[in-house]
């Protein structure tokens, strides 16, 4: 009987302590003011600033320290043997934290009358004794303290950052073998890489028996960043919070919501008081580092799935990649093993050498790149280079010891003169079309006195076909020349009456000379040229066609070198009746 009534004297103690730590929790407190000496001195001084707070049984808490300040939280434990766990995961930095059992008088000093002691004695006891030290940890992991059987009494947790502000979570349970708060990690809990390439990785992991075995709502996160792996869910997203600026602060003992205390039995009234529980709407103005651009962290919930492929990396580098298991319902997480994995290097281009005085042939993909060099044996004052885009347009670069001399696009036959230097070398960059695949002719010289490679082009490389002229057997084609004595061959090729300028535009590679056409389809060759730019017109009738046909008509014109450059193709259409 005295054994009970001793219990039930504690029992009382616990509850009183824990309305005296209400009490003072719930005390006007003015937020630190801007003075960072007067903040400190007010923060640290348990007369001025008392911060006490309860932890609901069986619920995560999330919770926010100011700098080398300590918080202090409580919870009781009824009966002796009941078994005991308590989780802290710290988000923004690591922490030092201390569990600890208070020791109580077994009476108050009103000796059984009811009358409780005065508020500073009272606060003495609590807060003077240091109880008995159960846990300490010192860390930025996600650290339990589990025990199997503990005596009842009142037990305080002690939390400090002495790094920075900071964000934590606590889960506080008595009843820890029912109880599954966190997803349960598989016997092998490592984030795998079963695949790498240039711009993707693709991750692997065997799935949480929380989900398949207990039935619960599981989900997993995959969180990617630059700089290293992260312990927890919350480490990672404190580091993708959009207001790492100015980040909202608790006001000091009121971090609760009213349901905490209605757990413990309390009900919460109706002047106003469970509203000051929530984050006061006014931010700190102290000094926060910047928060890392949007895309070198990001996070990605997958549903279910245990295989996960991450795509728009950049060749070359190093990511570091955390999985998280989800409880959907209850939002708590459990980190993977995670790992790191460096992105393939960029297939190097091959570099084409040119050589003085000789024309290479170069194809280059749809928007492709193709990278060529020109390192010229002897000193030399000037190089010129001729470039013939024979199918579609490129964009050319001529890089001098990586300055940059020559930025144009080129369609056709273009000549550049480049001012040279003794011992230089020339890096050339050849970019494709959007319109589909270039092939193109380059040559580069020093040689002052070097024939041109390719013919002289007019401006306008039409064929004109004059309707008027046209019979049942025979077409008349006009084309311009230049004031150079160029080679002109003509040729023709019957086609089907579907054939249109579409196709003849895929047709049209200028690099395409007279050798790769049927001997049959030649109709003959001439020279011709014009001191008159005015008059440099020639025509010719092409003979021996048949009636209603459709001909594709083609004109090439040559170099003494023996290079071709062939003007745009035309067709025409005899006349059907005569």
């Amino acid at each position: 009987m005295q054994i009970r009534d001793q219990r039930m004297r504690q029992c009382k103690g616990w509850s009183l302590v824990l309305l005296i730590l209400l009490g003072l929790g719930s005390l006007a407190q003015k937020l630190p003011t801007r003075d960072e000496g007067l903040f400190q001195m007010q923060i640290r001084d348990k007369v001025l600033f008392h911060d006490s707070s309860v932890i609901p049984d069986g619920a995560e808490i999330s919770g926010y320290l100011f700098r080398d300040t300590p918080k202090r939280y409580y919870f009781v434990v009824e009966e002796d043997n009941t078994p005991l766990s308590v989780t802290v995961t710290p988000c923004d930095a690591p922490l030092e934290w201390k569990l600890t059992l208070q020791e109580l008088p077994e009476e108050s000093s009103g000796e059984g009358s009811g009358q409780p002691e005065p508020l500073d004695q009272q606060k003495q006891q609590v807060t003077v004794d240091e109880g008995t030290e159960l846990f300490t940890y010192k860390g930025n992991d996600v650290e339990s303290y589990v025990a199997t059987s503990t005596p009842s009494g009142l037990y305080q947790l002690e939390l400090l950052s002495t790094e920075k502000d900071s964000n934590f979570k606590v889960y506080t349970t008595t009843t820890p073998e029912s109880d599954q708060p966190y997803p349960e990690l598989p016997y092998d809990p490592r984030v795998d890489v079963t695949a790498l390439g240039r711009t993707t990785v693709t991750l692997a992991w065997k799935p949480t028996p929380t989900g398949f075995l207990m039935g619960q709502p599981v989900q997993y996160c995959v969180v990617i960043n630059k700089e290293h792996n992260f312990k927890s869910m919350c480490a990672a997203e404190a580091k993708i919070s959009t207001d790492d600026a100015f980040m909202l602060a608790p006001k000091p003992g009121r971090d609760f919501s009213p349901f905490d205390f209605v757990h413990f039995g309390f009900v919460p009234s109706d002047n106003g008081f469970g509203k000051d529980r929530g984050l006061t709407s006014n931010k700190i103005s102290r000094a926060y580092p910047a928060k890392p651009k949007v895309s070198d962290i990001q996070k990605i919930c997958i549903g279910n799935k245990n295989i996960f492929t991450v795509s728009d990396l950049k060749p070359d580098t190093q990511y570091y990649f955390d999985v998280f298991a989800v409880n959907s319902a209850t939002n708590t997480s459990t980190a993977y093993v995670g790992t790191f994995a460096r992105t393939k290097e960029e297939a190097r281009q091959k570099t084409h050498e040119l050589k003085d005085g000789k024309v290479s042939d170069i194809f280059i993909k749809r928007k492709g790149t193709k990278f060529l060099r020109f390192a010229p044996v002897s000193s030399h004052q000037r190089v010129t280079l001729f470039v013939h885009s024979c199918l579609n347009a490129v964009q050319v670069q001529v890089r001098r010891e990586g300055k940059l001399l020559l930025s144009q696009n080129v369609e056709g036959v273009r000549q550049f003169q480049l001012r040279g230097k003794p011992k230089a070398k020339y890096q050339i960059r050849l970019r494709g079309s959007r319109k589909g695949a270039s092939t193109l002719k380059v040559l580069a010289t020093t040689r002052p006195s070097s024939k041109q490679p390719f013919p002289s082009l007019p401006e306008d490389t039409r064929i004109k076909a004059f309707d008027k002229l046209r019979t049942c057997s025979t077409a008349t084609v006009a084309w311009l020349g230049t004031q150079d004595r160029n080679k002109y061959c003509i040729y023709r090729k019957e086609v089907a009456e579907s054939y249109g300028e579409e196709q003849r535009r895929r047709e049209q590679n200028q690099c395409a000379g007279p050798e790769t056409r049927r001997k049959s389809e030649k109709v003959l060759c001439k020279y011709f040229h014009s001191p008159n730019l005015q008059k440099a017109v020639t025509t010719e009738t092409i003979t021996g066609l048949e009636p209603g046909k459709t001909y594709l008509l083609d004109v090439y014109v040559v170099a003494h070198s023996g290079h071709s450059v062939k003007y745009q193709s035309k067709l025409v259409k005899t006349r059907k009746y005569c």
